[in-house]
């Protein structure tokens, strides 16, 4: 199974197929069955896949190795789990969105399709919510590559088609009230698309969708951007308390640290934790995003 280009519109029902049916593998982890269809089917690398994981390439090499080999000569008739599915696809999506290969159309066009096959609530979430992010790519960065963060950004370049669109599969699919995690994170990301300045963003419901998210996902990652929302709903010290019990080594949370820091007026502290959390940037936009966010405040300090 050697990676390919992703697939043209006619190869649609096939590719997705495939991932369906190879995330049915018993033998395979959701993990494994995950990189392997992103090495297989998405045209990811080793190197990618691993830094989606956040593990060594050598490790990721060797997953992706013994997935090979567990599947070597099986028949796929089975579909996989649908969560499963789905987090494939959002890792295709990611790493197309904020990465150095754009997948993200190709994961929507799959995730379009797999709609289609299945009538299941989280998949129209996950629909809802690439199609929402999308919208907003063509604001996130400037034209040298450089990042846009979320409160800079020329609403005006938002996609107002891809974000109605997004909006009406989101209402349909929470008509139904079987929430999960992709419609929760799609409600977060409507709220956002909704506000037609920072200033009108309702981060009060914002934060009551992040409380979801965490009964849904106990997730750390989930919790620091709930922080995120606290802090700009309640003030950056309530933001800061949010953070208590979360691991300092988690991806992003030194930036987290040092924006709250700066919405509390210590730009001595949030100029040293935005150097500190540059050293660690997962993508050269993003280091170069938090360093010029220490020059700045340096700058000010004098």
């Amino acid at each position: 199974m050697e990676a390919e280009p992703p697939a043209g519109p006619g190869q649609a029902v096939d590719d997705t197929l495939q991932i369906y049916f190879l995330c049915a593998h018993p033998a395979l982890t959701p993990a494994s069955a995950v990189a392997l269809t992103l090495r297989a089917l998405g045209g990811l690398t080793t190197r990618q896949i691993a830094q989606a994981y956040l593990v060594p390439e050598a490790t990721m090499a060797q997953r992706i190795s013994r997935a090979k080999r567990t599947v070597s000569g099986v028949r796929f008739d089975q579909p996989g789990d649908v969560a499963t599915v789905l987090r494939v696809l959002y890792l295709v999506f990611n790493e197309g969105y904020t990465g150095d290969v754009d997948l993200s159309a190709e994961a929507i066009r799959l995730t379009r399709q797999l709609a289609t096959m299945t009538d299941h609530e989280e998949v129209a979430g996950l629909l809802a919510l690439m199609l929402l992010h999308q919208a907003r790519r063509p604001a996130r960065t400037r034209r040298d590559g450089s990042l846009v963060p979320l409160a800079e950004q020329d609403r005006d370049l938002w996609d107002v088609r891809l974000i109605a669109e997004g909006i009406e599969i989101l209402q349909a699919t929470l008509a139904r009230d079987r929430l999960g995690e992709f419609q929760a994170q799609a409600a977060i990301a409507a709220l956002h698309a909704d506000a037609r300045t920072v200033a009108e963003t309702d981060w009060v419901q914002i934060v009551e969708w992040y409380d979801e998210l965490v009964g849904l996902t106990s997730s750390p990652v989930v919790r620091l951007n709930r922080a995120v929302a606290v802090g700009e709903a309640d003030g950056p010290r309530a933001g800061l308390a949010a953070l208590a019990g979360l691991d300092p080594s988690l991806p992003r949370y030194t930036a987290v640290t040092a924006h709250l820091h700066e919405r509390d007026g210590d730009r001595a502290t949030a100029a040293r934790l935005y150097a500190e959390a540059a050293r660690s940037a997962p993508n050269l936009a993003e280091r170069d995003h938090l360093v010029r966010q220490a020059a700045r405040l340096n700058a000010q300090l004098g």
